[in-house]
């Protein structure tokens, strides 16, 4: 029996549930247990955070805003599914970094790679890539990003972090569709002029069109193309670019085809109209749509999806007008929802332009296809062009991935927690609805924010950290190391908050 069965109270509605589902809640998954692992969960201090998270907070408000910590972490004490925090607290963790966590807290792999004396020259100071790469860059690349890079799409190019990764993404369409408008040929003198003071024709007014609910960062450009939260882009000025509706499917799905599909269609026609539109403008003082960006998952905007036959559609229209079609996989890839990058599921035909991706990758940056290379230096650039320290970490997760089969045990780890979810809230129909979702890659929903809110709340105090999105879903977001009896854990103790919230 394991530590975590013992924990449990005999009897109780807990131990209950876990017998009744346990035949079924541990399929047998390829990846080993986490080493040296804790048991399960515990909470030791009266409130969360306890007082220790509190003297720090305290601290920190003196010189920042602080509207948004949990809790400090005792990230040393942490390890594998389990974050701990300076009060001794330990916590299953499913928002894992917020989606940022490959495969757990201090794996050995991490940390063998981290302290290799190969590796100290890279800790001990940080190069400017696009300047002096060290001599070993190339192999870096080679053995880590383009060993996972999404089909057909040949380039790579390493930045900083995700809202960077989509900014430059974005310079990079600019600069394509210019070049194609102008016949391949390098910018003129007077574009070189002109656009010093942002004017025509060296400033052109193109625009990326995005979908409601969309979230791609906070960077000036990156914002224009977010729609998930006002919060994030109240008081901010932001580039008049066009945005369409995203489908709003209804659940179950199979209980609402045609209906969800024709939601589809509307959108898919919206999309027309506003390509063609812009296809047919002649006047360069009016805006042209140069490409378009959307996430597989809606992730911040509340874990919403959309149809494999939507996106094939959506990636047909962008192909016929012109546009370039940017895919942000900053938080679907790396493997959470089955499978490494979340559009496979979507068996294009022709692939994305430009994929961007960051978190689970540890390091920023986009995929891209040959066309988007640019000829000269400097037009996408910063001091650091990404972290080699960053590309060790990736190594190693990526060398786990493989001789773990992470990949199918997010599959299997998957299927049992999205069934356990559809079974609470079959239990709680009031309160749990919209169970969605690939791989651990889930969310749910409840009737409104204050509840939502009130349920993550209370899972913390029972050693669970979680997260929402939208304006009531929950989000999951494990480690691809999170197994079937970790959701087994979260299972027993969601039924225990759900009938807390019930009376």
């Amino acid at each position: 029996m394991s530590l975590y069965l013992r924990a449990l109270k005999p009897r109780s509605s807990q131990w209950r549930r876990f017998l009744t589902s346990s035949a079924r809640a541990f399929p047998a998954t390829p990846t080993p247990a986490f080493p040296d692992e804790y048991p399960h969960a515990e909470i030791v201090t009266d409130q969360v955070p306890g007082p220790k998270s509190q003297q720090q907070l305290k601290r920190l408000a003196a010189l920042q805003n602080t509207g948004a910590i949990n809790f400090f972490a005792d990230y040393a004490a942490s390890k594998g599914n389990y974050l701990v925090d300076v009060d001794g607290n330990r916590y299953l963790d499913v928002y894992g970094q917020i989606a940022s966590l490959p495969i757990g807290y201090n794996h050995p792999k991490i940390l063998e790679a981290m302290t290799d004396k190969e590796n100290l020259s890279m800790l001990a100071q940080r190069p400017c890539l696009g300047v002096f790469p060290p001599s070993d860059w190339v192999d870096r690349i080679n053995d880590t990003l383009l060993k996972v890079a999404p089909k057909g799409l040949e380039d790579v190019n390493t930045l900083m972090c995700g809202s960077c990764s989509n900014e430059n993404a974005y310079k990079a369409v600019f600069m394509w569709f210019q070049t194609k408008l102008r016949g391949g040929r390098p910018p003129s003198d007077h574009e070189l002029e002109t656009c010093m003071t942002h004017q025509l024709p060296g400033t052109p007014n193109l625009s990326i069109l995005s979908f409601q609910g969309g979230f791609h960062g906070r960077l000036l450009g990156c914002l224009s193309t977010t729609h998930s939260k006002a919060i994030h882009k109240v008081d901010v000025p932001a580039f008049d670019w066009p945005v369409t509706p995203f489908p709003k499917l209804k659940y179950p799905l199979d209980a609402h085809q045609a209906a969800n599909e024709a939601e589809e269609a509307r959108c898919l026609d919206e999309v027309e109209r506003l390509l063609k539109h812009s296809a047919e403008v002649t006047n360069p003082e009016d805006s042209r749509i140069a490409g378009m960006i959307i996430e597989p998952i809606q992730a911040e905007g509340g874990d919403n999806h959309a149809s494999s036959v939507f996106f094939r559609k959506l990636r047909d229209l962008a192909a016929e007008y012109g546009v370039a079609f940017i895919v942000d996989e900053v938080q679907t890839g790396g493997g959470s929802t089955g499978k490494f990058w979340a559009h496979e599921h979507w068996n294009l035909d022709n692939p994305p332009d430009i994929v961007t991706f960051s978190k689970k990758m540890q390091t920023g940056g986009y995929f891209a296809k040959e066309e988007f290379r640019l000829k000269e230096g400097y037009r996408i650039f910063n001091t650091w062009m990404g972290d080699p320290t960053k590309m060790i970490t990736l190594k190693a997760v990526l060398d786990v991935v493989e001789s773990d089969s992470l990949l199918e045990n997010v599959n299997i780890t998957g299927d049992y927690l999205k069934t356990g979810l559809h079974e609470l809230a079959a239990e709680f129909p009031t309160l749990v609805t919209n169970v969605r979702g690939q791989g651990t890659y889930l969310a749910m929903d409840f009737p409104t924010e204050a509840v939502r809110n009130e349920f993550v709340s209370l899972m913390k105090a029972k050693g669970v950290a979680s997260g929402g999105c939208g304006v009531n879903s929950v989000r999951f977001r494990p480690a691809l190391v999170f197994q079937p009896k970790h959701a087994a854990e979260y299972l027993a103790k969601m039924q225990e908050v759900c009938k807390i919230l019930s009376k």
